[in-house]
């Protein structure tokens, strides 16, 4: 018995590609959908790369754009930092705090203190960028780190910040959504790059990466943290440090040594992560795994 027709309601597929095409329509001279046109050459026909069919295409273009992007740069080694996206720095955690106090909503109070509690991850975040960015100013080209992120707010916008605060380029792999993710503005303008698939942002969050440093954060950051673990454990990608920052939220998250016991893991997966909670001692970290002297000399290399 043939299937039913997909509804364009429901069909997953149709939503995702929608959101793509009409950010190609909103492109246009006077933003309206291109007609469909058999004789316009493949590369410049829309409507045909956003065809269910041309998903492989898509794959390619989206492996290759930000990959030439930041060869072009010169950008070889980088750190990735992952983290909540909503949390907020000191001051505007402080104003949401007060408003909420005013309001007298309890469920507002309860948000507000949660963002106010966790500012200060914010700025370590920011000062940890700073310490690697100011490091980096002092490397030849190819043994520069760069800083890079989802390119979003919270814990993505602190990151690009400490590096923009320091004069240095730093990276932001963000991701189209239903509901709007700006780039934030510490991004250097020719490596802020936009994905529509999860699966080909991840690789380019981990071609290049010397170390990740992982902040609290939700689903998100658990899931790209996972992968980078996974990839480790299995030997698909070369051993990195992965630094947990906050070691009482991942303890209190995470049971790892559940998982131990449990035989889910083994002891020595314990190994490819490590607790810390200052921005130096993941800077003095990853320098320890790499040996890089305090200063970076002019014929070093990561």
């Amino acid at each position: 018995m043939a299937s039913a027709p997909l509804d364009p309601e429901h069909d997953l597929q149709t939503h995702r590609l929608s959101d793509a095409g009409m950010e190609l329509h909103l492109l246009s001279d006077n933003g309206s959908r291109p007609p469909a046109d058999a004789y316009r050459l493949a590369f410049a026909d829309p409507e045909f790369l956003l065809r269910r069919e041309t998903r492989g295409i898509r794959f390619q273009l989206e492996l290759l754009k930000p990959d030439l992007g930041m060869a072009e740069f010169g950008i070889e080694n980088t750190i990735v930092v992952f983290g909540s996206a909503r949390f907020r720095e000191p001051v505007e955690a402080e104003a949401l705090w007060q408003a909420a106090q005013a309001s007298g909503d309890a469920q507002a109070i309860r948000r507000a203190a949660a963002l106010r509690r966790n500012a200060r991850y914010y700025d370590e975040a920011r000062r940890f960028a700073q310490l690697v960015a100011a490091y980096s100013q002092s490397c030849p080209k190819d043994s520069q780190l760069y800083i890079v992120t989802g390119g979003g707010p919270g814990i993505m916008e602190a990151a690009n910040r400490g590096a923009h605060d320091v004069g240095a380029p730093s990276v932001g792999l963000n991701i189209l959504l239903p509901h709007e993710q700006e780039p934030n503005p510490y991004i250097t303008p020719q490596l802020r790059f936009k994905f529509h698939y999860f699966a080909l942002r991840k690789m380019h969050f981990m071609m290049r990466a010397k170390a990740l440093v992982a902040f609290p954060g939700g689903f998100g950051t658990l899931d790209e943290l996972f992968e980078v673990l996974t990839l480790v454990q299995t030997r698909k990608s070369r051993p990195v440090p992965v630094f947990l920052y906050g070691s009482a939220y991942w303890k209190r998250l995470i049971n790892f040594d559940l998982m131990v016991e449990e035989g889910v893991i083994s002891p020595e997966d314990l190994d490819l992560f490590r607790y810390v909670d200052t921005p130096e001692e993941a800077w003095n970290g990853i320098r320890a795994f790499y040996n890089l002297p305090s200063a970076c000399p002019i014929d070093s290399a990561v």
